[in-house]
């Protein structure tokens, strides 16, 4: 059995490093720092869980008619990829925005708040399998 791959998308100083338990769970990890980054690996290789930090566009737009960083990854993923697991970490202040990715039919494996725990991360990683 090959091990599952989980692809860390890493845009701020706040985003966790969740290697050692990754490691722990017999994943193998990859990290980019961009979404569109990330959309280019989903093109080409299988995988298992992204963990990606949200971003709400309070003034300003990503890309014409989203409001998020996330609406294009979730967009790819449906075409692309579409039983990858997403894990969304989010601030307080962005947690009430989450909603504006239910434009994008595309399910979230789990929120997590921050500041955010191995342990909370390690419990969506047991509800994969």
């Amino acid at each position: 059995m090959s091990s599952l791959v989980a692809l860390s998308i890493v845009e701020s100083p706040l985003f966790p490093d969740f290697s050692s338990l990754y490691q722990y769970k017999g994943m193998t990890e990859l990290r980019v720092n961009s979404i569109r980054k990330a959309v280019t690996l989903v093109k080409k290789q299988s995988i298992d869980l992204i963990v990606v930090e949200f971003f709400y566009a309070y003034s300003t737009n990503y890309s014409g008619i989203y409001k998020s960083n996330l609406e294009v990854l979730l967009v790819s993923l449906i075409k692309y990829s579409p039983t990858t697991k997403v894990v969304v970490l989010a601030k307080k202040k962005g947690i009430k925005f989450l909603d504006v990715l239910d434009a994008v039919d595309y399910p979230l494996h789990g929120v997590l708040q921050f500041p955010t725990s191995s342990a909370q991360m390690e419990v969506l990683l047991d509800e994969m399998n």
